[in-house]
């Protein structure tokens, strides 16, 4: 970390340069200190600001410090010791501060590296045994007890167990786990236990790649820091070129170094990363992993949304919209339905199982038999009579006849986006099931969410044919979308929209929206977590299945922002009120550098003030 190696020499040096300043004080009420110790104590804090400088001439930068270093030098040569010690310890003390903000930044990555376990239980043909958690291989069948940590990514063989995934979704709810169901690394077993197949162990388990992730934010540089150092470029060569004015105008040596004491402004290059550092290390222990500042603050610009269908807007997960049918014999022909559809693999199955979960009797009887004609639909024969479902035309090949009155009602459904599965029994029509792919409870008020925030355009891509995505768009409230896309047409609408004055963000699941979530200017993968494509191709990863955090995040970075902006404008009027009083006089140099000491912390203590409330009550 910059400055942490430092940190114990900075407290030495602070120590010292307050009680320099405490002796200094004490001189008024007539107790001497001699100027070598003041010199010396000046001269020794100018040390780490000049070598920082020379590194930031060395690599082609120019840098805050290097206005501060020719501030401290010029007080050096003038004997202005006291003004030394104040720049001096302003320096320290933000140095100290940033320290301070970084260690606390890695007490949170601390709090996750605490979930990793030290041992692990497995069952071998010897039986249980005790492990060393880097012991632990793919394919190891790991015990998880109550109170304990799941240590692996992988799937539950046997056992049924409640998981707190707060960890590492941040949701405070228990989910229930039984065989079958796949489960991450440091869930906690709230109750039960379990059985897991591992498929991903040390160095590649979800919480190893949040925590590589959370390490790699911590050390990206914000670009408003980036900006904070171009601005430096201008502002050190406006202020040089305006004492050096000054200087040629007046002749006043002392006048020069007061206003360059007073502009110093090591302070907003310290104060810049600070809000940004709280920001992502919250956003981390909430489930949000943030890859990089420069990501957060591009969220304030975004314009433009693109989002992926199947996953995103909806469920993935088709379900019975409703079950259309005038016929007073259809409970059985229902119930044998939801007992053919077990026997599917189509998703259409699985939503009608559900829909007839609540017909069906404990060990209810199978067909006498069952063929599945692939694209088509369901024969059955139930006590000798057939039970089909389907296509129409699967209806009609097997000589069941459906009114032209159904039909046309039929296609209206079809027109609106939904699936039609037609229903007959005894070669009798019974009716029909809608089907559609569910839209998640919260997408519209997240929708309109977004469009608050100045979000103008909400863009669903989807391979999908037009129904469809008209019906998707009139729930969700989206403003517009394209269907019937191959995924490089996907491409093709993400590049026409970047290049603007306003920055592009893609929502996707992160499987198979990878080269669409890298192309935007900020790719957001929602529960993608466990999948190796996700996590390399988006910036910004929510470990939870959940689309209200993206316009959260975009409120997060617009406060961000209005923090950063802030701090710029504390700085700019305290120099302004600076200047004011060395040019009228008020202050000479040793009051200007007290002046910029005490104001130099007004825009480090915004960058921390309600920052932090704010995360806790809003993420």
């Amino acid at each position: 970390m910059k400055y942490f190696k430092w940190w114990i020499l900075d407290i030495i040096l602070t120590v010292f340069l307050f009680a320099v300043l405490f002796l200094e004080g004490l001189k008024n009420l007539h107790f001497e200190i001699g100027n070598p110790l003041i010199s010396a104590v000046a001269i020794v804090g100018t040390v780490p600001v000049i070598y920082s400088a020379i590194r930031s001439v060395y690599n082609k930068k120019i840098s805050i410090d290097l206005l501060a270093s020719i501030a401290l030098i010029f007080s050096l040569v003038q004997h202005e010791w006291l003004s030394a010690i104040f720049i001096n310890l302003m320096l320290t003390s933000a140095r100290l501060l940033l320290a301070y903000n970084e260690a606390r930044a890695r007490r949170n990555l601390d709090h996750l590296l605490k979930l990793k376990p030290k041992t692990i239980k497995i069952k071998t043909e010897d039986g249980i045994v005790e492990i060393k958690y880097s012991d632990v291989k793919v394919g190891d069948i790991v015990l998880v007890d109550l109170g304990e940590r799941v240590p692996v990514d992988g799937t539950v063989l046997s056992g049924t167990a409640s998981l707190d995934e707060s960890s590492l979704t941040g949701e405070s709810i228990p989910v229930n786990k039984k065989a079958g169901n796949k489960v991450a690394s440091s869930s906690l077993v709230v109750s039960g236990n379990l059985m897991i197949k591992t498929e991903k162990a040390e160095g590649d388990t979800t919480l190893e790649k949040i925590i590589k992730m959370v390490e790699k934010a911590q050390i990206d540089k914000p670009d408003i820091h980036t900006v904070a150092d171009k601005f430096a470029t201008w502002y050190l060569t406006a202020i040089f070129s305006i004492t050096i004015i000054l200087f040629f105008f007046t002749k006043n040596v002392s006048l020069v170094l007061a206003v360059l004491l007073v502009v110093c402004a090591d302070d907003i290059a310290v104060a810049m990363p600070l809000t940004f550092l709280t920001a992502i290390s919250f956003c981390a222990r909430k489930g949000i992993i943030i890859k990089g500042a420069s990501f957060l603050e591009a969220l304030r610009d975004v314009k433009v949304v693109f989002v992926d269908k199947t996953g995103t807007l909806t469920k993935g997960k088709l379900k019975v919209e409703r079950f259309v049918s005038d016929s007073k014999d259809q409970t059985s022909a229902l119930k044998y339905a939801g007992i053919c559809s077990e026997l599917s693999d189509h998703p259409m199955s699985k939503a009608i199982v559900a829909f007839s979960a609540n017909l069906k009797e404990k060990n209810e009887k199978m067909p006498d038999s069952f063929n599945e004609t692939s694209g088509n639909g369901v024969l059955a024969i139930f006590d000798k009579k057939e039970l089909v479902f389907g296509k129409q035309s699967f209806l009609e090949m097997n000589k069941v006849k459906i009114s032209e009155d159904i039909l046309s009602k039929a296609k209206e459904e079809e027109e609106k986006g939904f699936n039609v599965t037609f229903l007959s029994y005894d070669g009798v029509y019974i009716g029909y099931f809608v089907i559609a792919d569910e839209v998640k409870e919260n997408i519209k008020d997240s929708i309109e969410k977004l469009k608050l925030l100045g979000v103008e355009k909400i863009i669903m891509l989807t391979g999908d044919n037009e129904r469809v995505a008209k019906r998707i768009k009139e729930v969700a409230g989206i403003t517009g979308y394209y269907a019937n896309l191959l995924p490089a047409q996907k491409l093709e609408h993400i590049r026409e929209s970047l290049n603007k004055k306003y920055k592009v963000a893609m929502v996707g699941d992160g499987i198979n929206d990878a080269a669409a979530l890298s192309l935007a200017d900020v790719g957001i993968a929602m529960g993608a977590i466990g999948y190796d494509v996700a996590i390399e191709s988006a910036d910004i990863v929510l470990v939870k299945d959940d689309f209200s955090r993206v316009p959260e995040m975009i409120e997060i970075s617009k406060y961000v922002m209005k923090i950063a902006e802030q701090d710029f404008w504390i700085w700019g009027f305290s120099n302004l009120a600076g200047l004011g009083l060395v040019f009228t006089g008020i202050l000479a140099p040793t009051g200007a550098s007290a002046f910029n000491f005490l104001t130099d912390f007004l825009p480090l203590i915004n960058s921390t003030r309600v920052f932090q409330v704010y995360l806790k009550n809003r993420i």
